[in-house]
């Protein structure tokens, strides 16, 4: 993230400035009082003046109050998966519009950007990459952006806002600048933390390259997740390339400072950077797959061979048994034909008939012999 540069004087934001809702003590107008939700999911909530944080709450009750009493001042409020009523309150405070409040609640929004009069709406979509599991995980982040307010609403782990606020708490000069620097602040937290993302996908896809040509059983499998993760991670990153040229586009229009012009298109040039390695990797998933399948078909092929060598080597051995019984067979009948013990055969009485059938035993195997080591059977 660049450094942040020295502070520009003051200037209304996103347009024109509300009018306060309250400035002090008005006499005989008591103050809207916002009823507690059951549950908070407030956290974090503080009042900034000029840059410096005035104080931090626990509720949205005595966050509004706060912001009232203190005309000039900003609030910025961060909620964890909030319920209805909480959101309500929101809405009901900072006139936020009812379709950006429904898709607050529901979540499972595409990264967006839309302007609700002096509002805007902002949906984010972070990833991290989880070293043990070597998966990508994706959180949602939804910014309502107002003159005075910034309220963000984490659907996920990440991005860790906490180390956001840190840092622009301690550069006076930059948060000074109001709800739009924290909403670049923001913007720049979840396209940095693409960047570990990146390299773990680029560390994954070596890894499945090894495993292509050692063999792996599984890599089939790794290759199609691995991918449905890069389309994921594409999904978040190609909508705020236009979600960024949107706030460019509406830069002059609103008197967007123009350091926080730079601060934007540095965002949009990691922004693009983050979407050629994608399209890299996309690109590599697919050769890679090719190659696995070309790879099994070329495994395949050499074990048809092998079997088929092996079948081949069966039937030698099948037509030398069978030549050989063939061979054997012939005496064996004629010698089963003399062997019946009747009274009236030829040559039963003739002094030659023995020897005859003899020389005819090894005339026929003689002959079956030629036969088959010309077909080459044995």
């Amino acid at each position: 993230m660049a450094t942040f540069l020295p502070s520009r004087p003051s200037r209304p934001l996103l347009g024109v400035r509300r009018p306060r809702r309250t400035v002090g003590v008005v006499p005989d107008v008591a103050p809207r009082a916002v009823a507690p939700a059951p549950r908070s999911s407030v956290v974090a909530a503080a009042i900034y003046d000029d840059g410096i944080r005035t104080a931090g709450y626990d509720n949205l009750a005595e966050t509004f109050s706060a912001l009232r009493s203190r005309p000039g001042g900003m609030a910025w409020i961060g909620l964890e998966r909030p319920d209805e009523a909480e959101l309500t309150s929101l809405a009901r405070e900072f006139d936020l519009h009812p379709l950006a409040i429904e898709d607050a609640i529901q979540a499972h929004q595409r990264p967006k950007i839309e302007r609700y009069g002096d509002t805007l709406f902002v949906v984010l979509r972070a990833a991290r990459y989880l070293d043990d599991a070597e998966e990508v995980e994706f959180g949602e982040l939804h910014v309502f952006v107002g003159p005075d307010f910034v309220v963000t609403v984490r659907h996920g782990a990440s991005p860790d806002l906490a180390a956001v606020r840190s840092r622009l708490e301690s550069d006076r000069a930059m948060l000074s600048r109001g709800p739009e620097a924290v909403l670049y602040a923001i913007l720049d937290s979840v396209v940095d933390g693409y960047a570990p993302v990146v390299a773990g996908l680029d560390h994954d896809i070596d890894e499945i390259e090894s495993d292509v040509w050692g063999g792996a059983p599984d890599v089939s499998r790794r290759i199609y997740e691995l991918s449905r993760e890069v389309i994921d991670f594409q999904r978040a990153v190609r909508p705020e390339q236009a979600l960024c040229a949107s706030l460019a586009k509406g830069a002059d229009k609103y008197g967007v400072d123009p350091e926080l012009q730079a601060y934007l298109r540095d965002v949009a040039d990691h922004l693009t950077e983050a979407a050629d390695r994608i399209e890299v990797f996309r690109a590599a998933l697919r050769d890679i797959l090719t190659v696995a399948a070309t790879l099994v078909a070329q495994r395949q092929n050499e074990e048809m061979k092998h079997l088929s060598e092996v079948s081949i080597r069966q039937g030698e051995e099948v037509k030398k048994i069978s030549g050989w019984a063939a061979i054997l067979f012939a005496p064996t009948l004629v010698g089963t034909v003399y062997g019946m013990n009747f009274e009236v055969m030829p040559e039963l009485d003739w002094a030659y008939g023995y020897p005859v059938a003899l020389v005819a035993m090894l005339a026929v195997s003689v002959g079956l012999f030629g036969v088959f080591r010309w077909k080459r059977w044995i």
